[in-house]
């Protein structure tokens, strides 16, 4: 691997840009023309615009024009980071029929995980426990017929990706009525697919998922937990490593979990295996000696937004080591054996939006003309803005990425709390104020974190 087309935008293609530069291999960008000025494209060794002006978005699906780039830059492996193309089998499968190397999982394993049908079938192989679910269904008089067999409450959900597109909890045949077409206008949208299922939905759970590393031959780990719970429209706000409060004999058999998941679906590269845990006593999937109930969800076969945690707390460079098993390198040249993988402290990572927390979280676009970051030990910046950047309204509203550590969750958060009062951002809008709220909240410092946290705690 000597020159790497970054097939992203944004914090992570600047991310893989310096892992890149790490192991010497040349980096190349490219993005839309409404992308000209973002800092991705001058971060690289190289940058290369892809598409026409006025479809940002689709010019990061357009794999014929990404292979030609790769092709004139003169390539020779592609990183697909996360959202857009990460999970496409047939992206992968076109990268590797252009004789370029794929940085992640095998074609073969993204049709078993990149679709959440086939990756809730592949749990039920691996003897990891699933909650209801249908199959795929084509007509809004199957997702009905689909509810109705497995009771209310339930998910509508996307089968081709995860992030919260397409997904839509309904409490009634009405309401499938009314979001059906919507969630699968949305799912198409994001992942270029627009195939739905319906899912069992347990009220009040934590998400808990589990990162793994797999090297393709055969060995695998994982990097323990991270609790993702505190959501606002089913998109993470903050997650945290390892998750506050959950019994260690629980956590073990979720990551036991993982792993043989990994390994039933001849797992390759970072990933992540995401679960739902319960005290709910009305839960109905398979229950934990602990007290928990808990069943798998979805594997996620690519970089996570919120790695970042799982590297501060176990001190494992995970985009690293994607390009490193990319490249054919085994978890034993990478010096990495389950047993020496140990949680050595805390981290919290906040989401900072361009976002209105006071007009209902609505997307804010203009102009950054200030924008001050926060410094000091145990605090990570992950961003892709500057003084002088625009925000548009084509993608993510991500701003930037604020992990901190600590020793335990008390002083991660604690630390978390002072970094966000130093950030100053002028010029839009941004939820500075709502995660320092957040972050204050006596119920989230006691570690007492559902998926249904932000609409208990509306203040």
């Amino acid at each position: 691997m000597r020159k790497l087309l970054i097939a992203n935008r944004g914090e992570i293609a600047i991310r893989a840009a310096r892992a890149a530069r790490e192991l010497g291999i040349t980096s190349v960008a490219m993005y839309s023309a409404e992308d000209r000025s973002a800092l991705h494209r001058l971060i690289a060794d190289e940058a290369y615009q892809i598409g026409e002006a006025g479809h940002p978005v689709r010019t990061y699906l357009d794999i014929p024009k990404i292979i030609d780039i790769a092709h004139r830059s003169g390539a020779d492996a592609v990183y697909p980071g996360y959202g857009f193309l990460s999970e496409s089998a047939v992206f992968a499968q076109a990268v590797i029929d252009a004789g370029l190397t794929w940085v992640g999982p095998t074609p073969e394993t993204l049709i078993l995980t990149g679709d959440k049908v086939r990756g809730r079938e592949s749990a039920m192989r691996a003897d990891v426990p699933v909650l209801s679910a249908s199959g795929p269904v084509a007509s809004l008089q199957e997702a009905l017929a689909a509810a109705e067999r497995i009771g209310y409450p339930v998910f509508v959900k996307a089968s081709g990706g995860g992030g919260g597109r397409g997904l839509r909890k309904v409490e009634s045949a009405e309401e499938i009525t009314n979001v059906f077409d919507v969630a699968r206008r949305e799912a198409a949208a994001a992942f270029g697919d627009d195939a739905l299922f319906v899912e069992q939905a347990v009220i009040r759970p934590r998400h808990v998922e589990v990162q793994v590393l797999a090297d393709g031959e055969g060995n695998v780990v994982h990097l323990y937990e991270r609790d993702c719970s505190v959501q606002r429209r089913h998109q993470k706000v903050v997650e945290i490593a390892p998750a506050p409060g959950l019994p260690r004999a629980l956590v073990r058999r979720l990551c036991d979990d993982a792993v043989r998941f990994a390994r039933e679906v001849n797992y390759k590269a970072a990933g992540t295996v995401e679960f739902l845990v319960w005290t709910d006593p009305e839960g109905r999937a398979p229950s934990h000696d602990s007290g928990y109930g808990y069943a798998f969800i979805e594997m996620n076969p690519r970089i996570q937004v919120e790695h970042t945690v799982t590297e501060e707390v176990t001190g494992i460079d995970l985009v690293l080591s994607q390009l490193r098993i990319a490249r054919g390198e085994t978890l034993a040249d990478l010096g990495i054996a389950q047993e020496g993988i140990s949680v050595q402290r805390s981290a919290i990572q906040c989401r900072l939006t361009t976002e209105d927390p006071a007009d209902d979280f609505r997307p804010a676009t203009g102009t950054i003309v200030v924008y001050r970051s926060p410094g000091g030990p145990g605090v990570r910046l992950d961003g892709a803005t500057y003084a002088g950047a625009d925000v548009t309204p084509f993608y993510d509203s991500l701003l930037v990425k604020l992990t901190t550590s600590g020793a335990d969750f008390t002083s991660a958060a604690r630390r978390a709390r002072r970094a966000l009062s130093e950030f100053q951002v002028r010029g839009v809008a941004t939820n500075v104020s709502f995660l320092r709220a957040l972050l204050s909240e006596p119920d989230f410092l006691a570690g007492e974190l559902t998926t249904a946290f932000l609409d208990e705690h509306p203040s």
